[in-house]
């Protein structure tokens, strides 16, 4: 509790950005999904508050997933009634719980790093790309959508070029103030002022937004009502407890509500692992997001999310590293936005049925550009042939395809440089114990296959014992390895303990010209 009051001056303004961009997608991806737009807004309260709580994330915020949205929509179809679809979505939640009892998590530490990493990339290039036409005025594909083929009949890149017969100036001039103001508050001059530590920039553009719109009114520039959010509005508390709807418990013995149910926990588990490895790796303090809590968690969330009408809910990356990016230190900063997705739809809609989506398009413009920062590209190039090419696939795969297609494709190249690696030597980790030291031997290769073990090694250490990691005879050591040590040469749990590191012998690991 310490830690987190420590902290909430970061976390309060890291979750109202992050609430600021969560709403439009919840309603998006509610749109897509042929589902009530409240049902969005309703997976976005339990993603924030009740995921938040019981997650071990510190960083990661949990809502409605873009990468569910087609099989909500065949699903709601398919089974006659979203009432049906809800009592599939309990179902979905009963079975990741069971999933994180069972200490399935553990997947996620298979993952490599050149994948994460390659997955963050391209969803940074695809947010980018799909928030240009929002910024120009043209909404017609969804807030939230990743995939490359639109429900509007064009394609992440055919859109920018339809784009051009539909701009609105005034959204336009909104975009444009808002990236400005954006830019200027990451100079390092504005960061050295202690009001603007305090107040993010985002909100500052929000805020402006909405002053822009009322200004705009009744003029050339005037921004019409379907560029804005549009938060649905009810009538006091009995409107608002009446958009809340309940499951068919009736449909439980309905074999097709357990094949959708099934379907969407394996899906929704898979995209919740690889979004908590990457945030991990966005996370600057180095923790370790214990994954079968995560599942367990995201269990319960789906669960409370179908017992009361809303949609499934995965972590989700955009508002994840948006919260990074923010400056968010602790879950607070999740829970906070989920209590602010409440108090909205319940008290204010109307206020925020102001926000120009040009407006929340440049946030995330920012977003998508560090998420796949040019250094980022030059660091994996240099990382080798083991590193870059499953990268670069995760990448274009992820960009033409869909998020899980292109981690697959990512996934198989990685896999065959793995094995590659492994065919050539074997692999062991030798432990032992020296007085009060605890003395780590690597061998001559280690693989990414080993990474789980190491990971699991490295964190079972207790905090106050010295430590030697002897890497002194490893000829090859997978950069996923490498980066585990490092992280845990830099963790806060081991700040202050006798921690010493033998590298590795100085021998290329494999560059582009494909040595071996």
């Amino acid at each position: 509790m310490k830690n987190y009051l420590k902290n909430i001056g970061s976390d309060i303004p890291a979750g109202i950005v992050v609430f600021f961009v969560a709403v439009p997608l919840c309603l998006g991806i509610a749109l897509a999904s042929g589902a009530p737009l409240f049902s969005g807004i309703i997976a976005g309260m339990i993603g924030g508050i009740v995921v938040g709580l019981l997650s071990g994330s510190q960083l990661g915020v949990s809502g409605p997933a873009a990468g569910l949205a087609v099989i909500v929509l065949t699903a709601i179809q398919d089974l006659g009634s979203f009432e049906v679809f809800l009592m599939a979505v309990v179902l979905a939640g009963v079975i990741q719980i069971f999933l994180g009892v069972l200490r399935a998590g553990i997947i996620g530490y298979y993952f490599p790093s050149a994948v994460i990493k390659g997955m963050l990339a391209a969803i940074g290039i695809i947010i980018f790309l799909k928030q240009i036409p929002h910024a120009f005025g043209y909404d017609k594909d969804y807030e939230g959508d990743l995939n490359f083929f639109q429900p509007d009949g064009y394609n992440t890149f055919s859109e920018l070029g339809h784009m051009v017969e539909f701009i609105s100036p005034g959204a336009t001039l909104v975009a444009f103030i808002s990236l400005a103001i954006l830019i200027l508050w990451e100079q390092k001059f504005m960061k050295q002022i202690r009001l603007f530590q305090i107040v993010q920039g985002p909100i500052v553009a929000v805020a402006v937004g909405i002053g822009l719109n009322l200004a705009f009114a009744g003029s050339s520039l005037a921004i019409e009502g379907e560029h804005t959010v549009n938060l649905p509005v009810s009538d006091g508390l009995a409107g608002f407890f009446g958009q809340f709807t309940l499951p068919d418990f009736g449909s439980i013995s309905n074999s097709n509500v357990w094949v959708v149910a099934a379907t969407m926990a394996i899906v929704a588990s898979l995209e919740t692992l690889l979004c908590v490895e990457a945030t991990d790796k966005l996370d600057p303090r180095k923790r370790i997001t214990p994954t079968n809590r995560e599942l367990f968690a995201q269990g319960i969330g789906n669960t409370v999310s179908g017992l009361i009408g809303g949609l499934p809910v995965t972590q989700v990356i955009v508002r994840s590293s948006a919260n990074i990016q923010s400056g968010g230190q602790t879950k607070v900063s999740a829970v906070f936005h989920g209590l602010l997705i409440l108090f909205s739809a319940l008290a204010i809609p109307f206020v925020l049925n102001l926000i120009p989506l040009a407006c929340l398009a440049a946030i995330l413009l920012v977003v998508g550009f560090k998420l796949a920062k040019p250094s980022l590209f030059k660091e994996m190039y240099a990382g080798g042939r083991i590193q870059f090419v499953p990268f670069i696939v995760t990448v274009f795969g992820i960009v033409f395809t869909d998020l899980l297609v292109g981690i697959s494709l990512g996934m198989v190249v990685g896999v065959f440089f793995i094995l590659y690696e492994n065919f050539k030597a074997s692999y062991f980790v030798q432990q032992r114990e020296e007085g009060e030291r605890t003395i780590i031997e690597l061998s001559e290769h280690v693989t990414f296959l080993n990474k789980a073990a190491i990971l699991k090694l490295l964190d079972d250490i207790e905090v106050g014992h010295s430590v030697t990691i002897d890497a002194s005879k490893c000829i090859f050591m997978h950069p996923d390895v490498k980066e585990i040590i490092e992280d845990f040469l830099l963790s806060e749990k081991h700040k202050g303990d006798h921690i010493e590191y033998i590298k590795p012998l100085d021998k290329p690991i494999g560059g582009l010209g494909f040595e071996a």
